[in-house]
């Protein structure tokens, strides 16, 4: 059974896309969009090559056609691509990634960390974060990024805490908030507090 996380990056994925799933893993998004037809192609890359040669494996065992390229991000790729999938990696490594002439104009992005600084940089590269997805598993929040070339100007709210609109996963941030304010240095609990009640206002805004 396919995850909510693969499940909520292929959602973002468009019939004429044709995408490139960097650092693809074990595969298994890229197969889930073969399979099902969600994009006019997709590509398979890994900095890894004994990650890549798993992905190639389970490529092979659901009898699909899939090409896969060992590279470091855009690097070495030899075809076209309108779309990059970045996934499971950190802010900086994808600023890293996405600094590059090769990039192209529609980006979906998972990072697991520093989502501030992603979507303040994302801006100031000139990407607009059209969409944005806070997803739950295992008892983690995943952020999913969907961006286009494009100007864009987020307000601090939406930099920190993004444009989700999803209310379960603003009251995850409050709850781990409060759990912090009692062991973090006493001149950070007003910070803490801070983000609580920007979060409560968001949420009863709607």
């Amino acid at each position: 059974m396919i995850s909510k996380r693969i499940k909520a990056i292929a959602d973002d994925v468009l019939e004429n896309d044709i995408v490139l799933d960097v650092g693809c893993d074990h595969g298994y998004l890229s197969i889930y969009l073969k399979e099902n037809k969600l994009c006019k192609e997709v590509y398979a890359s890994d900095i890894s090559q004994n990650a890549l040669k798993v992905a190639e494996a389970n490529i092979k065992k659901a009898n699909l056609d899939i090409k896969c390229f060992v590279s470091d991000g855009f690097n070495n790729i030899p075809v076209n691509f309108n779309t990059a999938i970045i996934a499971g990696v950190g802010t900086q490594t994808i600023l890293d990634i996405i600094n590059n002439d090769k990039c192209p104009p529609k980006l979906i992005l998972a990072s697991n960390n520093e989502h501030y600084l992603l979507r303040s940089s994302l801006n100031k590269m000139g990407f607009k974060i059209v969409d944005e997805q806070a997803v739950l598993e295992k008892g983690h929040y995943y952020i999913i990024l969907l961006c286009i070339k494009g100007k864009q100007k987020l307000n601090k709210k939406e930099l920190k805490f993004g444009i989700s609109n999803n209310d379960e996963y603003y009251e995850y941030l409050i709850n781990k908030n409060k759990e912090l304010i009692n062991i973090v240095p006493f001149k950070k609990r007003w910070q803490l507090k801070r983000e609580c009640r920007i979060l409560k206002g968001l949420i009863e805004k709607k």
